[in-house]
C-alpha cells in the first residue's frame, strides 16, 4: 500500500483563510435563476418567490459571496430592464444562452434572495455592448442613499437602503472571441480603466475586478494581463481567473490531477501581475479573483449554430457530477486555499442547476445535493485561521496531461484562538488505498481526538446523487483518529477526498 507523510507546524502559515474563497455564481443562463432559486410557483416558495428548499442547503453549503449576473449573460444586459413594476419589464433576447430574458428576476429581487441567503452580493457591469455612463447608472442605483435620478429609482421600487455593493466585475470574459462586444487587450484594458476611473468618483472605495486571461489556453494569455494591468494598474484590486475541468478520453489519473493545472495557471497569473508591478514601481500588489471554476463537460455542450425556438430558460449545462468530479472539487478547493497570499477571492459556477452544487427537478419537483456539494460544504464549515504551509511527501505517478504528479494532494487550516486544525486531503491513486501518516508534533500539547470523514465511491467513482436517489453519495463516517506521541495515521480509499478535524479548546 503507498504511504505519504503529511508534516504539519503552526508557524508555518502561507496567509489567512479568507471567507470569500467559498463564494459562488448566479448568471442567467439556463435553469439557475428561473427553477433554480427562483420559482414563484413552487410548493416551497416564499413571499418573494424563492425556493426555501434551496435557500436551506445554501446556507448549509456556506456561500460566503455571489457573483452576479454574470458570466457571458451580463455583456448584453440592460440593468434597467429588471427593475421597476414586472408588468413593464421588456423580454429580451439573451444572445449569449440562445434563450429569452423575461427580466421577472433582476436587480432588486437578487439583492432581497442574498439577504435571505446571507450572502455578500458581487456585481458585474456589461462592458460588451455597454459602457462608463451605465456602469456608473448601476453603481448609482445600487450604493447611493438618495437625492439622485437612480437613487430615487431605487427607492421609488421599495429599498429605501442603498445595497451598499463593495466587490464589482469590470465586463466578463472580454478576451473570449465568444463574447458579445469582444474586445483586444488595449481596447479592453482603456475601457476598464476609465469605468473604473469613472466608478471610484462615485465610490473610491470599491473594490474592482478586471478581467484577467479566460485561461492560459487563450492565445493571448499573459499578453492580455499585461496590457490591462499596464494600463489600469491604479483603478483595479484584482485580475479575474476562469477555469473549468473535465474528465477525457478516460483519462481518469490526469482528471484527479486538474489541481496541479490550477497551481500552474495561477502561479502564471501571479507572475504576471507582478511583472507589471515592478515595471511600474507600484506599491500595490494585485490581488486574484478566481471568479469561475467547476468541473464542467463541455463536450457535452453547444451552442455555436442559432436555436431552433427562442425559450424561457431552457435546461443548459445540467451535469450530473460523479464521485470523481467531487474529488477534484475537493482537490480544487485544497488548491485555493494553498494560494490564499493571492487568491483572496473564489467563485463556484455555478449555484444551482447550471454546472449545479444543487440541482432542482423541473416543475414541482424536489431539490438535491449533487456530490461535490458536500466537500464544498465540509470545506467552507472547518477550514478556518490560518493556511498552513504543509509538508507533503508522497509517492508519485505519471499522467498524460501533467507528467508527474503527487499521489495525494493535501492542505491544513489552524485556528491558534481556539486550536481547531483541520486537514483537506486527496487521494488521486484510481485503485489502491494510500496511508497517510501525520507528523503533529510541532503542535502545543495533546490534539484531541481527529474526526474522520471520507467521500468515495466504493469502487465505483462514476456513481452520482439524482432525484430517485439524492443519497447516494455522502461523506463517510470514518474510525476515530488519535494522535499518540505527535503522531497519527489514515487510511484514504482509492479516488478519494477526506477531511479530518482536531477540535480546538
Amino acid at each position: 500500500m503507498p504511504n505519504a507523510v503529511l508534516t504539519l507546524h503552526p508557524a508555518f502559515t502561507v496567509g489567512p483563510v479568507r471567507r470569500r474563497t467559498f463564494g459562488s455564481f448566479v448568471e442567467h443562463m439556463g435553469r439557475c435563476v428561473y427553477e433554480g432559486i427562483y420559482q414563484p410557483d413552487h410548493p416551497s416558495a416564499d413571499e418573494d418567490g424563492f425556493r426555501t428548499d434551496v435557500l436551506e442547503m445554501i446556507r448549509e453549503l456556506g456561500i460566503s459571496t455571489v457573483r452576479y449576473p454574470g458570466g457571458n449573460f451580463v455583456s448584453g444586459y440592460r440593468w434597467e430592464d429588471g427593475v421597476g413594476p414586472r408588468e413593464e419589464r421588456p423580454r429580451r433576447l439573451d444572445l449569449a444562452w440562445h434563450s429569452v430574458e423575461t427580466n421577472e428576476f433582476g436587480l432588486d429581487e437578487f439583492m432581497r434572495w442574498a439577504k435571505k441567503a446571507d450572502v455578500e452580493p458581487m456585481m458585474a457591469v456589461n462592458l460588451g455592448t455597454r459602457g462608463v455612463q451605465e456602469a456608473c447608472d448601476l453603481l448609482e442605483y445600487a450604493n447611493l442613499d438618495s437625492g439622485t435620478h437612480f437613487a430615487d429609482a431605487r427607492i421609488a421600487n421599495g429599498s429605501a437602503e442603498p445595497y451598499n455593493v463593495r466587490m464589482w466585475c469590470l465586463g466578463n470574459e472580454m478576451d473570449g472571441p465568444w463574447q458579445i462586444g469582444h474586445k483586444t487587450p488595449e481596447q479592453y484594458a482603456r475601457l476598464a480603466s476609465e469605468t473604473g476611473r469613472a466608478m471610484r468618483m462615485i465610490d473610491p472605495d470599491l473594490e474592482l475586478v478586471a478581467c484577467g486571461s479566460s485561461g492560459p489556453e487563450m492565445e493571448t494569455f499573459g499578453t492580455w494581463e499585461r496590457a490591462v494591468l499596464t494600463e489600469a494598474y491604479d483603478q483595479v484590486d484584482y485580475v479575474s481567473l476562469h477555469a473549468y475541468y473535465q474528465e477525457r478520453d478516460g483519462d481518469l489519473g490526469s482528471f484527479l490531477a486538474s489541481g496541479v493545472h490550477m497551481d500552474r495557471f495561477i502561479a502564471d497569473v501571479v507572475a504576471h501581475c507582478d511583472h507589471v508591478r515592478s515595471v511600474r514601481r507600484k506599491e500595490k500588489r494585485i490581488m486574484l479573483s478566481f471568479d469561475e471554476w467547476n468541473v464542467w463537460y463541455q463536450t457535452r455542450f453547444d451552442t455555436s449554430g442559432p436555436p431552433s425556438e427562442w425559450v424561457t430558460a431552457p435546461p443548459i449545462a445540467e451535469d450530473d457530477y460523479t464521485v470523481a468530479d467531487a474529488v477534484v472539487v475537493g482537490g480544487l478547493l485544497i488548491s485555493l486555499l494553498r494560494n490564499s497570499d493571492r487568491v483572496t477571492a473564489a467563485s463556484q459556477a455555478q449555484l444551482v442547476n447550471v454546472l449545479g452544487l444543487i440541482r432542482t427537478e423541473p416543475g414541482d419537483g424536489p431539490a438535491w445535493r449533487q456530490t461535490i456539494f458536500h466537500p464544498f460544504a465540509l470545506t467552507s464549515a472547518h477550514a478556518r485561521g490560518q493556511v498552513l504551509d504543509v509538508g507533503l511527501d508522497a509517492p508519485r505517478y505519471d499522467t498524460a496531461k501533467y507528467g508527474e504528479v503527487p499521489l495525494v494532494d493535501a492542505v491544513a487550516t489552524h485556528d491558534p484562538e481556539t486550536g481547531a486544525l483541520a486537514v483537506f486531503v486527496v487521494n488521486r491513486d484510481t485503485e489502491q488505498p494510500v496511508t497517510l501518516d501525520l507528523d503533529l508534533r510541532a503542535f502545543e500539547g495533546p490534539l484531541g481526538e481527529g474526526r474522520l470523514r471520507v467521500l468515495h465511491g466504493d469502487g465505483d467513482p462514476h456513481v452520482v446523487n439524482d432525484a430517485l436517489d439524492p443519497d447516494r453519495v455522502l461523506p463517510a463516517e470514518g474510525p476515530a483518529v488519535r494522535p499518540v506521541d505527535g503522531r497519527a495515521g489514515v487510511t484514504l480509499p482509492p479516488v478519494s477526498w477526506s477531511v479530518l478535524t482536531f477540535p480546538g479548546r
